[in-house]
């Protein structure tokens, strides 16, 4: 069961053990992984850490940490294919409230899977969804 949507910040920071993620944050995906639950990563943030590894901003082995996480049943991170229906979720994500497109298909993702966005990005707040920070 999904409780959950992490965005790229979130699930980086939690692989790599970073500092700047927020003891609530944390907290929620220790929790969800104690309860045998989910924590999404959309296909967007797969694609955005292959960016991200190619501009030299995050550690080259980003990509590789993550796909491990993905394919791996007892993680707590897990894939959320991008969908059609989470096309529809998108149409309610206003571009001037979220004007970066993979953020949108973030904040969509959550939006269509009915959980909390974990996520620390001031614009993907300002999309008015349930946010754990």
């Amino acid at each position: 069961m999904i409780v959950g949507v992490a965005d790229t910040h979130t699930a980086l920071w939690l692989l790599f053990d970073d500092k700047r993620l927020s003891k609530a944050a944390g907290d929620f995906i220790e929790n969800a992984a104690a309860q045998r639950r989910s924590i999404a990563v959309s296909a967007i943030t797969v694609a955005e850490v292959v960016y991200l590894v190619e501009k030299g901003r995050v550690p080259a082995n980003a990509y590789q940490v993550l796909r491990d996480a993905l394919a791996d049943p007892e993680h707590v991170l897990t894939d959320a294919p991008f969908t059609a229906e989470i096309v529809e979720s998108l149409r309610k994500i206003l571009r001037t409230a979220v004007p970066d497109m993979p953020d949108r298909i973030i904040a969509a993702t959550s939006l269509h899977l009915g959980v909390p966005l974990i996520s620390c990005d001031g614009q993907i707040q300002a999309a008015n969804l349930p946010i754990i920070w």
